[in-house]
């Protein structure tokens, strides 16, 4: 009973220390900064990052654009609207004058007989 204890405890200890040595290996191949391919992925990224924020950048300016266009012409029908009134109310002013003038002349007609 003993030996086959001491087999199975044995297994599990060399397929620790296989997945141990799996996984050191692993850490091993990992790239680092000296490594060329890794520097190369790297300015690759950099430079993906670097045109998404000047595309991203491009779209906001255009947006902007866009909303102070729409706020000048916005601004510039107030102002036609607001120039349209005062022209309607100076009339309406020039109107009212000329009603009195001819009320005071028909009065003063009438006064006069």
């Amino acid at each position: 009973m003993r030996t086959i204890a001491d087999v199975c405890v044995s297994e599990r200890l060399s397929t620790a220390a296989g997945s141990k040595e799996a996984l050191l290996e692993k850490f091993k191949a990992q790239s680092t900064a000296s490594d060329p391919a890794f520097a190369a992925r790297e300015e690759t990224r950099r430079a993906v990052r670097i045109g998404r924020e000047a595309r991203e950048a491009e779209r906001n300016a255009a947006r902007d654009a866009r909303k102070a266009a729409e706020q000048e012409a916005l601004q510039a029908e107030q102002a036609e609207r607001a120039a349209r009134e005062a022209l309607e109310a100076q009339e309406t002013a020039e109107q009212a004058a000329r009603q009195v003038a001819m009320a005071a002349e028909a009065k003063a007609a009438r006064d006069a007989r």
